[in-house]
């Protein structure tokens, strides 16, 4: 950045008095601070990196204290980048602002085969770390691990179960998909059934996989009992929230068995518990029974679910999670989005396929296109069904889908914009009364990731023209704050 560029952030700080996702503020009045390692490793480890402010004191009401010897400085930091693996390649600037000297260090994101970048002297375990909110938390032994296993190809859908064998499959499901396989791979149709289970990894040298078992089984779960589903509806917007009769659940049910039983169950499971709706037809009078939401979307949802989670060791005892709310369903599946892709990429790029062996099987089983259409799926009969867009979250080893049902008016009649607004949408647009941060509104509707309140809360208001950014010209800045657009009391 320029100096000029620093000077405006100096100016940012004081105006809002808080770090950020992608800024750390350090006083360095006396010294170099002693351990920077956990600050540069979470923003080497962050796609958009991030930027160490010297000079402000965060203790002292982020007062401008200004470096003891900016030259000095330079060289220390310089010297600690040097100490991670890999090593971090600062760009750093130095400003003045009434006879003080400030110092910034732009930390870069490393690309993604190189993560996680950690502090030689701690190891890649202890000296890891990622930012969350304004924090630098140490990353978990799963989360190396998903980068270890990105860029190594583990596949872990092929995984031999010793306790496994062919025995325990279901030997209609296995010749039925053997006879598939025949009949649409022609250079398969001469191979012995042996030598064919083990080119389409159905075994490994002999063992059966973990992806045999989950589509062929006679009850997966007997190996794994936590490779299911758990499916739950509740009475209100909220966990906690209780029914007219003091329910804490409408329905609960542990879905399991194999892949194709268990999309079957969930769609089944969601179906049950989706309000029905008439209606008719202006111009023709026909009369149409419609429920929350699109199946095929629900469809896509969970199937992309079974087929793309994480199948490590690190997640095999995590559920599938499907929480139905009155407003909303959230599928929430263990193991975050892999590989290069980000969730703003999703629908838009190619993404790499974490489970290969399984996306095939299903696609030769007629479950599914394996051709990358799942998500646009999703948009688009989210869109044509007159529904909000489905929100996509990744975050420390989960990735979750929110689809959202018809807005409904609010219980205290029309909103205060004049529009049709859910009882959470009336009760944030007056919390934004007065401009607010990201951080924040994703405190205030206790949501532990910010980008997931932006694009499940805000975003859609602003696309209603209810909220309005302070700063629309530059949306990602670390100054953008929200606020009600045309707000009036009466």
């Amino acid at each position: 950045m320029t100096s000029q560029e620093l000077l405006d952030i100096l100016r940012e700080i004081q105006i809002n008095k808080c770090e950020t996702r992608t800024m750390e503020i350090k006083a360095a009045e006396h010294g170099c601070p002693k351990r920077l390692y956990d600050t540069l490793s979470s923003f080497s480890n962050q796609d958009d990196g991030g930027v160490i402010v010297f000079g402000v004191d965060e203790k002292d009401n982020y007062r401008e204290c200004g470096v003891y010897d900016p030259h000095d400085l330079q060289t220390q930091i310089n010297h600690q980048c040097l100490q991670m693996e890999p090593a971090v390649r600062p760009l750093l600037t130095v400003a003045e602002k009434d006879g003080k000297h400030f110092v910034s260090a732009e930390i870069p994101g490393i690309d993604l085969s190189e993560r996680p970048c950690f502090y030689k002297g701690s190891g890649r375990l202890s000296g890891s770390y990622v930012r969350i909110g304004e924090s630098d938390e140490r990353m978990t032994e799963y989360e190396i691990y998903s980068y270890e296993a990105f860029r190594k190809k583990y596949q872990d859908d092929i995984r031999e179960v010793p306790r496994a064998s062919l025995a325990a499959l279901d030997r209609d499901l296995l010749d039925t998909y053997l006879y598939q396989l025949k009949r649409e791979k022609p250079n398969l149709s001469d191979l012995p059934a042996e030598e064919i289970r083990e080119l389409m990894s159905i075994t490994r040298d002999g063992q059966v996989t973990i992806s045999s078992v989950l589509l062929f089984c006679r009850y997966p779960q007997a190996f794994f009992p936590q490779l299911g589903i758990i499916a739950t509806a509740f009475p209100g917007d909220e966990i906690g929230e209780l029914g007219e009769t003091g329910e804490r659940f409408k329905d609960r049910q542990r879905i399991e068995g194999t892949l194709p039983e268990m999309l079957e169950k969930a769609i089944g499971f969601v179906q049950r518990n989706m309000r029905t709706k008439t209606i008719i037809d202006p111009d023709t009078g026909k009369r149409e029974d419609r429920g929350d939401y699109p199946v095929v979307a629900v469809r896509e949802a969970i199937l992309n679910t079974l087929v793309h989670r994480d199948y490590s060791i690190h997640t095999e005892g995590m559920p599938i999670q499907i929480r139905m709310y009155q407003d909303r369903i959230e599928i929430v599946n263990p193991g975050g989005i892999y590989g290069r892709i980000s969730v703003d990429q999703l629908g838009k790029v190619q993404p790499d396929t974490r489970n290969p062996v399984i996306a095939l099987a299903m696609e030769v089983l007629h479950l599914t296109e394996n051709r990358y259409s799942g998500i646009p799926t999703i948009q688009r009969a989210m869109r044509d069904f007159g529904l909000r867009p489905p929100v996509f979250s990744s975050a420390r080893g989960t990735f979750t889908v929110v689809l959202y049902n018809n807005v409904i008016p609010a219980a205290n009649g029309p909103s205060l914009l004049g529009g049709l607004l859910t009882d959470k949408e009336e009760e944030l647009i007056r919390f934004l009364k007065v401009p607010r941060t990201r951080q924040e509104i994703a405190d205030h509707l206790r949501i532990g990731t910010v980008q997931y309140a932006i694009q499940a809360y805000i975003r859609p208001l602003i696309e209603k023209g209810r909220v309005k950014m302070t700063i629309p010209e530059r949306p990602r800045s670390q100054s953008q704050k929200y606020y009600t657009a045309d707000y009036s009391d009466d």
